[in-house]
């Protein structure tokens, strides 16, 4: 997966003034266009798309700079269809816009060019399960909430809390396979997993195809396949978060699996009363992939 992504980088490089088919370069670059993305923006702490909107301006910024062409052919040049256009996207990223640093020779934010290396941090084992499942469903309350990579995201914490206690119980009691009792589904991600972008959070509980769902409960379809169970306890929700983040830097660059499209399940197998402690369990839908031992290329300081 490192060398996929290092190709990536030279790839989006020789194709900077293009549209970006990032379909197209996960087929090249034999993946799928949702872990590409997934997996680019995890280890590189920033979306595909605003990595190649910061590349393209910072390369823009030397034709702006050294003044041998006007503005418009400079913008056509980069990919875009009109001097606003870019200059929209000019100053989002160097914060004054191409005319001001024209003139004045700046303020210019480079984005350099990413390299992504494996480094020695895989030293403690991840405790971790692939399983195989069938079909199954995913009932409870759901809601469009923010995406939030630290802390406690207080949209959900108000979803679940805005639950009476009673119907807390009635969800544990529906629960009937795998993964078991109260679940933190989170549905509908941005490829990309920008923060803020909306998600789908459901709190409820996983039940077999046949269990009758009832009509005041959301569901969400989940088709069979692979799962890799990564148990996480530590202080909450700190100790998941990293344990999530180890997945895209340790787990992924290791194993021969990438994520397939579906939703990401965290089981809450034993807490403090405060919450300030947990053990839980991530599950995250995964596929085969072609990777062969050595295929990891440099690992990555970014």
């Amino acid at each position: 997966m490192i060398s996929a992504l290092n190709r990536l980088v030279d790839l989006v490089e020789a194709r900077l003034a293009d549209e970006l088919d990032v379909s197209g370069l996960a087929k090249e670059l034999g993946t799928t266009e949702y872990h590409l993305r997934r997996m680019f923006s995890s280890l590189a702490g920033m979306p595909l798309s605003e990595y190649v909107r910061r590349r393209r301006m910072t390369v823009a910024a030397a034709d702006v700079v050294r003044g041998e062409d006007d503005l418009l052919s400079i913008a056509v040049r980069h990919g875009y269809g009109s001097t606003e256009a870019f200059g929209r996207a000019f100053r989002a990223v160097h914060g004054a816009g191409p005319s001001d640093v024209r003139r004045a020779g700046g303020p210019l934010r480079s984005q350099p060019q990413l390299r992504f290396r494996l480094t020695v941090e895989g030293t403690t084992p991840m405790d971790t399960r692939v399983i195989d499942r069938p079909a199954f469903r995913l009932v409870g309350h759901a809601a469009r909430v923010p995406l939030i990579h630290h802390g406690i995201n207080p949209h959900i914490q108000q979803h679940i809390t805005a639950l009476p206690q009673e119907e807390h119980v009635r969800l544990k009691a529906l629960s009937d396979t795998e993964p078991l009792g109260l679940l933190q589904v989170t549905h509908d991600v941005d490829p990309d997993a920008t923060e803020g972008s909306e998600l789908t959070y459901l709190h409820g509980v996983a039940v077999s195809q046949d269990t009758p769902t009832p009509d005041d409960l959301d569901a969400i379809e989940v088709r069979s396949g692979k799962w890799a169970v990564f148990r996480s306890p530590g202080p909450h929700p700190q100790a998941l978060q990293t344990t999530w983040a180890a997945t895209a830097t340790e787990w992924f660059p290791s194993n021969p699996w990438r994520l397939r499209p579906g939703p990401a399940i965290v089981a809450i197998l034993d807490r403090a009363d405060d919450f300030s402690t947990a053990t839980c369990e991530l599950w995250l839908p995964i596929e085969p992939t072609d990777w062969q031992p050595g295929d990891g290329g440099e690992v990555a300081a970014r």
